[in-house]
């Protein structure tokens, strides 16, 4: 698959080099981490775009991950567990999880999930709840909720900020002119606008790249205007 990198949290080496192995074969980047705690870590150091999470590991089990990574994180997780009581599914799916599979489970099977949840997050695709995802690199837009974060982080954005960066990045790697996104966003003619796009755009970029002055996210098209790096 295209880039895709799958953190494996488990205490048993077994597992996470077995599921590795099947990752792998799929053109799948697998991370590993021991427990909960290793597993923020790894969150915080590498682009992960689906969790596989134990429930019962020592230090910070798979229930207190979730829970913890859902706080400011909207990256899949699907637990994995020896356990098969309905109790345990219904709570690790009210903590944030977003599918369950119990040990021993079928690759095959632990694969197409894998599949579906990638397809569903990290695509330009929509969750169950209709709410509409854009993805590109770290920074994801999602359309219901009028939110974007970059890395898991919300970004604090005015509705003329969510407006332009939404137009952008829902049309990744196309150029609006000045004129265009003036027309667009505040849907009149975009006369003399360059003054208001440029101040906008450079209050985004301080918001959403590391280095505004060398921008990894927003592009300007000298003579022409800006477009979203796809």
């Amino acid at each position: 698959m295209d880039n895709y990198s799958v953190l494996v949290v488990d205490d048993e080496k077994e597992i996470r080099d077995g599921i590795e192995i099947y990752l792998k074969n799929e053109g799948i980047t697998v991370i590993k981490a021991k427990d909960g705690i290793e597993a923020i870590e790894k969150l915080n150091e590498h682009d992960v775009h689906l969790i596989l999470l134990d429930v019962m590991m020592p230090r910070l089990d798979g229930i207190a991950t979730t829970f913890k990574i859902r706080e400011n994180k909207n990256i899949p997780i699907i637990i994995l567990s020896a356990k098969s009581e309905d109790m345990d599914k219904i709570l690790g799916l009210q903590v944030g999880a977003d599918d369950y599979m119990t040990k021993p489970f079928n690759p095959l099977e632990l694969i197409a999930r894998v599949k579906s949840q990638l397809r569903r997050y990290v695509k330009l695709g929509t969750y169950e709840g209709g709410e509409k995802l854009i993805d590109l690199h770290g920074l994801m837009l999602n359309q219901a909720a009028k939110e974007v974060k970059i890395h898991g982080e919300t970004v604090k954005l005015t509705p003329i900020e969510f407006k332009i960066i939404e137009l952008l990045m829902t049309n990744a790697g196309r150029v609006f002119s000045i004129n265009e996104i003036y027309e667009r966003v505040w849907k009149e003619p975009g006369f003399n606008a360059e003054n208001t796009v440029a101040v906008h755009i450079r209050k985004i970029r301080e918001k959403i790249e590391i280095d505004s002055k060398n921008p990894r996210y927003l592009k300007v098209v000298w003579g022409i205007g800006y477009k979203m790096e796809k």
